[in-house]
């Protein structure tokens, strides 16, 4: 009976899971990361990992809003985001280690074919293991440089 019981709640969530529109490509900046999208609710889970060849690597996870979809194109849909979320990443040449917290805004739009754009900036702040702890984001010129990605788009309803 517990098998049977683990089993459906197993499948449920699975079918729940695949239903939701979902995206996954890069994003690409001072750095490149590989990126994947998972619609929740009114939003979305963004998932990053990246690396900078001048800083170091790290993933990010943001829980962005949808604050508008406005309708400037009559093929497509365009959506602003905004959302907190969460950093880990590394320094390699001075903080072996950071945790920080980051913010996200931007604007994307996803084709009327599974093709996914989105310019956004992702500042953030955060403490390493340094005698320098204090760090200002975990990849990029303090968050503040746009980035740009493009997200192969499947489950869209």
């Amino acid at each position: 009976m517990k098998k049977t019981i683990v089993i459906v709640i197993a499948a449920l969530l699975s079918v729940a899971a695949i239903a939701q529109p979902r995206a996954i490509g890069g994003r690409l900046s001072l750095g490149v990361e590989v990126s994947y999208q998972h619609s929740v609710g009114p939003g979305f889970v963004e998932m990053d990992l990246g690396y900078d060849y001048a800083s170091g690597a790290g993933i990010t996870a943001t829980y962005n809003f949808i604050c508008a979809t406005p309708n400037w194109t009559p093929r497509g849909t365009w959506k602003v985001y905004a959302g907190p979320g969460v950093s880990l990443g590394t320094y390699f040449r001075t903080i072996p280690f950071n945790l920080g917290i980051c913010g996200q805004v931007g604007l994307e739009y996803t084709f009327w074919f599974p093709l996914q754009l989105s310019v956004d900036l992702r500042p953030s702040i955060g403490f390493g293991t340094s005698s320098n702890s204090f760090v200002y984001n975990t990849l990029g010129l303090f968050g503040f440089v746009p980035t740009f990605g493009v997200r192969y788009s499947f489950g869209q309803k």
